[in-house]
């Protein structure tokens, strides 16, 4: 019998979340959840979320559950994948410190995800918190915790999965072949890699207000939908349209179940006679038939979140479990384990 790859992924708690995360990760971690090829172990980051919100930690509380919550109705399984929050497992603290001493704050500096995470949080110079800089290595440990083998990121977080695999190596090298490679995986649909801003922004962010979350009402992405940028230069429903970066069809060609029709009504758009309104309706429609069974799950699920919480609770102690073996591999590489000789 084939052994199953170990996958490992997550989600920082500081906000629900959107149809940026659920094109971008979401989907992959279904299939290969689905696949039976893979043994899932997804969490919640909220030691990660606290290294810029330490001083807003009912964010970050109030977050885990809405992130409990929208796991488990996209389909999220915890009979085929294991769920747990990252406090909850005090060994990753333990190698995070390991790792640090591999890592200059000069490589640090030079993460490009890093610098970019900053320059949209307004952080410069001695200002950036400790925890927010050594992110990247909190995230090597949480990878190598686990030993996983696959890695399903965005684009965006390609720099940090890099830096990991420097660690990885260093450490094999300084103490011995200790802890494992992980490789990622991106999204085949290479549209639904970086979804844009309802606004057009390059990048769909909590922060930046123009996202569509997950447990939004029909009417709230209906609106959203409504108000979408499209082509400021198409004023006239005659007038041939520009596709390139009208948001609504970027939305159509991720989200859109008939690629078909999308690719015809893109045509018809740059050659003139088809109206913005009917492509949002369009789009309401092909969002709509993803949201609403994810919306009535999540409503039930929140019915009873103790047993919610029991489902990752149960989690979180199999997820340590796993990071406490390998932790003892590593304190034996390291030469600290002093008493157990």
């Amino acid at each position: 019998m084939t052994k199953k790859l170990r996958l490992l992924t997550g989600d920082r708690p500081t906000g629900a979340l959107h149809i940026g995360h659920y094109a971008g990760s979401i989907v992959s971690r279904l299939e290969m959840q689905n696949s039976g090829e893979y043994d899932p172990f997804i969490f919640i980051a909220d030691m990660q979320a606290l290294t810029d919100n330490a001083f807003d930690p009912e964010k970050v509380k109030n977050s885990v559950d809405e992130l409990m919550l929208d796991y488990l109705a996209c389909g999220l399984d915890p009979e085929k994948c294991t769920l747990f929050v990252q406090s909850g497992v005090p060994e990753l603290a333990e190698i995070f410190m390991y790792y640090l001493n591999l890592v200059t704050v000069a490589r640090l500096k030079r993460n490009p995800t890093v610098k970019t995470e900053m320059a949209q949080k307004n952080m410069t110079g001695e200002s950036v918190p400790a925890g927010f800089l050594t992110y990247p290595v909190s995230q090597a440990a949480d990878v190598t915790a686990f030993d996983a083998d696959v890695v399903p990121v965005g684009e965006d977080q390609l720099p940090v999965l890099e830096q990991t695999n420097e660690i990885v190596r260093t450490f094999n090298r300084i103490y011995g072949d200790t802890i494992k490679e992980p490789k990622a995986v991106l999204s085949q649909n290479k549209n639904a890699r970086r979804v844009p801003g309802t606004d057009g922004n390059a990048k769909m962010g909590k922060s930046l207000g123009n996202c569509i979350y997950l447990k939004d009402d029909a009417e709230t992405v209906r609106k959203k939908v409504m108000s979408m940028y499209t082509d400021p230069n198409h004023i006239r429903v005659e007038d041939p349209g520009n596709t390139e970066n009208n948001v609504v069809f970027k939305y159509l060609e991720i989200f859109g179940r008939d690629q078909k029709k999308v690719a015809e009504m893109k045509a018809h758009y740059e050659k003139g006679g088809l109206g913005d309104v009917v492509c949002k309706k369009y789009l309401f429609e092909e969002l709509e038939a993803i949201l609403a069974p994810i919306r009535a799950r999540r409503a039930e699920f929140a019915k009873d979140m103790s047993k919610v919480h029991k489902i990752f609770e149960e989690g979180t102690a199999r997820a340590r479990k796993v990071a406490a073996a390998t932790l003892e591999r590593i304190r034996h590489a390291v030469g600290v384990d002093y008493f157990n000789k």
